[in-house]
């Protein structure tokens, strides 16, 4: 090799997406194969707390992980480290990233592949600013994360919720009824979008686009007038009426980002009374983050991890690898940092979604 890194760390952090075992795969058996020792770090940060909270990972330790949800790590989504102390196990107490620094460099690790969203790559960008070597690996089944086209877990979420609207319109069609049916995203409409063309949806309702719900139920009229007696509504979690709110069940706190939820309700409500017709409403929440990877998600997920590798190994730091088809390649983090992906409302698939007839509630 030709660069003094000889022990690498790998960690995962935030919400959790389908993909993530796939990664710490690619990531440990590149390593492996590169002469390089793969420190696996447990539950994001937390675990460079800790020597006790990290274990060397070998190929063997990866095997049959490809195919599972979730991630052998764990992962935490709240809490920020720059404003958090901890109390190390000697008694000490010292600021939480100051402590993970620390850990950091008496593990003698030379670098951190560090699997996350928005939020746990803005971390390590500050992170990289107190001097660890990091790349970045985005993660979200949103899809949200500038600079690269697809995160993996987008592919099977929207997976997901293309068989629930298929398996909906049976019933809603057996029933004469309207079904809506919420799905994930917070302030981007891509699963929405995806899975509602995907689905053949009749209205999609995304945050980029502020909806008239009186245009949603004239739409649903215009299908019972030649014969369509039942109507698939897709709302996004973070979609809002124009010149109203997104709906939120917790606001948000220190360490906590607002937790959206309600979107499909509302619309549920507003329509039903609107049309007369029976209306009900399906969540589909954290099913679209279970579940075993599709083989797309996989392979994304696999050059990832082994283009993070080949990274540190050529001494690079404060990239995140990049989906830029047809090549993974490699952005600044700095470049990504408090940004959001959103659909552009004039995108070639809302035109098509347009042509096919589907409402966008505007």
């Amino acid at each position: 090799m030709s660069t003094a890194i000889k022990k690498i760390g790998v960690l995962t952090g935030g919400g959790d997406a389908p993909g993530l075992n796939a990664v710490i795969r690619a990531v440990v058996k590149a390593g492996c194969n590169a002469g390089l020792e793969v420190i696996g770090i447990e539950d994001s940060f937390d675990g460079l707390l800790e020597f006790n909270r990290m274990r060397v990972l070998t190929t063997r330790d990866v095997t049959g992980i490809l195919r599972r949800g979730g991630t052998i790590l764990g992962t935490v989504n709240t809490g920020d480290p720059f404003v958090k102390s901890v109390v190390a196990s000697d008694g000490t107490q010292q600021r939480y990233a100051d402590r993970v620094v620390e850990m950091f460099h008496k593990m003698g690790l030379g670098g951190l592949v560090v699997i996350g969203g928005d939020g746990t790559l803005g971390l390590a960008h500050r992170f990289i600013e107190l001097g660890i070597p990091i790349i970045g690996v985005p993660k979200t089944i949103d899809n949200d994360i500038v600079g690269t086209t697809n995160c993996f877990g987008f592919d099977t979420a929207v997976a997901f919720a293309t068989d629930a609207i298929d398996r909906l319109h049976t019933t809603a069609e057996a029933h004469r009824r309207v079904m809506v049916v919420e799905v994930m995203g917070r302030y981007a409409g891509w699963i929405a979008l995806y899975a509602g063309l995907g689905g053949g949806a009749d209205a999609i309702l995304i945050p980029e686009i502020p909806y008239d719900v009186n245009i949603v139920a004239k739409s649903i009229n215009s299908r019972d007038e030649f014969g369509a007696h039942f109507s698939i509504i897709v709302v996004a979690e973070g979609a809002r009426p124009k010149d109203g709110d997104v709906s939120v069940i917790q606001e948000r706190g220190v360490g906590r980002a607002e937790r959206l939820g309600g979107a499909g309700h509302r619309v549920a409500h507003a329509l039903e009374l609107l049309t007369g017709k029976e209306t009900r409403t399906v969540v589909l929440g954290h099913l679209q983050r279970g579940g075993s990877p599709t083989s797309f998600d996989r392979v994304l997920a696999t050059r990832f991890g082994g283009k993070a590798v080949e990274l540190l190994l050529a001494g690079d730091s404060d990239k995140m690898v990049a989906f830029q088809p047809p090549n993974i390649g490699a952005v600044p983090i700095t470049d990504i940092v408090g940004k959001t992906r959103l659909v552009p409302p004039d995108i070639d698939i809302v035109r098509t979604a347009r042509a096919m007839g589907i409402s966008f509630g505007d």
